[in-house]
């Protein structure tokens, strides 16, 4: 059976009740922040230590994002100590550059910390909020405040609903495929998702383009075999990665709406005056198709407009850009414009561990991506790894996350100077 339209949402007969629905359990309504009425610890941030890895990709497992290859992924671990012997652990977004994120903690951040409490989580987030490198720290906090409390975290967060630690997963890729090689390697993969027990996936559209002979025309045919291969019960999602025009995407929407495409993701850019009504223009193409975007936003403030204004139908705040405070918050505030919260994912198992942490807790859950290229920093630095089973995950029920590192990762993984992208030397040249 196919997941809840945005229709369907907005109609009222979700599979998840709203905030102040009959189904919600009043106890729960009460607190307007995850730590309300909850007796503090006693505690004081000793240090703040950021350890920077990677694991170059061999070219096998390397992947496409449009004109770029990915050769390595990254690692900005956040490690927070206190004087109490509680440690918490979090990840900041590589794609801000790590050696940018760790002289930014080192020398700003860091030293105004040390000797605050990490239950004061809401006031230290506000006064980085925007910077995108407290993310890891704040994500650290929770966990310390998990173990402090002898609580997992998803339940500290669950203010509003019971929470549900079993989570359906998503498969994200189609990014391993290039147009100017073999293209069928993207209906292979699907194929291989349904296979492994994923009930959706999301997919990119490639290699650029331009250097392919590609067009809108030459790619509706691929989104065609895409459904036929998977069936109708298989929830498939587009992402466009802004690389597309809003002319394309008007001409797309029918096409997704037709087959039935569950959301279509940041379809365009959002950094233009006109940005918004784009999108509005696209949701209106596909009234059953949701569209979603978000990814790159730092605060409830960047999420406003888009919310109030019908920009999305789902927001996808990460935890390792926003923090996750400020990620309940945007997930609150969306939930009371009756949309979903499905946080981007794309990173290491630091990552997944916070955002599945959120969606276990807030009402309008709805999945979790899982980022389906190879990354050893996903499960192989950590003793008790999040894992997935027949397409769903479970949260573990431990204080905080409860999730510890193997020691020597910073030895095994020692860091690489660079970006994680270079220019994709098989990239046919433009005609």
């Amino acid at each position: 059976m196919r997941s809840p339209t945005r229709r369907s949402f907005l109609g009222g007969a979700a599979a998840i009740p709203l905030v102040g629905s009959a189904q919600t359990t009043p106890a729960f309504r009460k607190r307007v922040h995850p730590l309300e009425g909850i007796a503090r610890e006693n505690l004081k941030i000793q240090d703040v230590k950021v350890t920077i890895m990677s694991y170059p990709l061999p070219p096998e497992r390397q992947w496409f994002a449009g004109s770029v290859v990915a050769w390595k992924s990254d690692l900005c671990l956040i490690e927070v100590f206190t004087d109490k012997g509680i440690a918490g652990i979090g990840e900041t977004t590589p794609y801000a550059g790590p050696d940018a994120i760790k002289k930014i903690i080192d020398e700003q951040i860091r030293p105004t910390l040390i000797g605050q409490n990490p239950f004061d989580v809401e006031a230290l987030a506000a006064a980085w909020s925007g910077t995108g490198a407290f993310a890891g720290i704040d994500v650290a906090c929770w966990d310390i405040i998990g173990k402090a409390k002898n609580t997992p975290v998803y339940k500290l967060l669950a203010t509003d609903i019971e929470p549900e630690p079993h989570l359906r997963m998503y498969a994200s890729g189609g990014v391993g495929y290039a147009w100017y090689k073999r293209p069928e390697d993207l209906i292979d993969e699907a194929l291989r998702y349904k296979e492994e027990g994923y009930t959706a996936m999301k997919f990119r559209i490639g290699t650029e383009w331009a250097n392919s002979g590609m067009t809108l025309q030459k790619y509706i045919p691929w989104v065609r075999r895409m459904r036929a291969a998977v069936g109708p019960d298989f929830d498939l999602m587009q992402e466009s990665n802004m690389r597309l025009s809003l002319e394309q995407c008007l001409e797309l929407a029918p096409v997704l709406e037709e087959l039935k495409f569950h959301w279509f993701e940041e379809p365009i850019r959002t950094d233009r005056p006109d940005s918004l009504e784009g999108y509005r223009k696209i949701r209106a193409a596909c009234p059953h198709v949701m569209v979603s975007g978000g990814e790159s936003r730092v605060n409830r403030f960047d999420f406003k407009e888009w919310i109030e204004r019908d920009g999305y139908d789902i927001v996808q705040p990460d935890c390792n850009v926003t923090g996750l405070t400020e990620q309940w918050h945007i997930a609150r505030i969306a939930n009371l414009r009756k949309k979903y919260c499905c946080p981007h994912n794309w990173h290491g198992g630091l990552t997944t561990m916070g955002n599945a942490a959120l969606v276990a807790a807030i009402p309008n859950r709805h999945m979790l991506e899982l980022n389906q290229t190879y990354n050893p920093f996903k499960e192989e630095i950590f003793k008790d790894p999040l894992v997935v089973k027949k397409g769903y995950m479970d949260v573990h029920n431990k204080p905080g996350f409860g999730m510890e590192l193997k020691p020597g990762i910073a030895e095994k993984f020692p860091y690489l100077p660079g970006s994680w992208n270079k220019p994709n030397p098989n990239l046919p040249p433009l005609a």
